[in-house]
This record gives C-alpha cells, structure tokens and sequence, in this order.
C-alpha cells in the first residue's frame, strides 16, 4: 500500500473511532468506547506509516 492510502486510511480510522467514542460515551457503553479509543489509535499507527514512507522515499531519491 502507498502512503497516500496508508495516510487516508489512517484519517478515516481515526475519524471513525472518534465517533464510536462520542456514541458510546453518549448511550454509556464502555466498549464501545474501548473499541473506538482503539481504532483511533490505529489510524494514527497509519497515518505515521503513510508519513515514515514519505520520508523513506525522500531519502532515496536523494540517493
């Protein structure tokens, strides 16, 4: 997978879990605050990969 879609990936994961968080805070469902708390953090994971292959390539093209 490119960058581009690690990183739009990451914006969406992170973007849903933010929600599940809102909603399960709201209906006071602890899980599914978990589990959005949890899917936020791996969309962050994602867009860090989709930044760490940008910097990868740059480095190697200046090679």
């Amino acid at each position: 997978m490119g960058s581009t879609a690690d990183k739009i990936k990451g914006m969406a994961n992170e973007a849903a879990g933010n929600v599940k968080q809102g909603v399960g805070k709201a209906l006071d469902k602890p899980g599914l605050q978990a589990e959005g708390f949890a899917q936020e953090r791996k969309g962050e994971a994602q867009q860090a990969l989709g930044k760490t292959k940008d910097a990868v390539k740059k480095v190697i093209d200046k090679a």
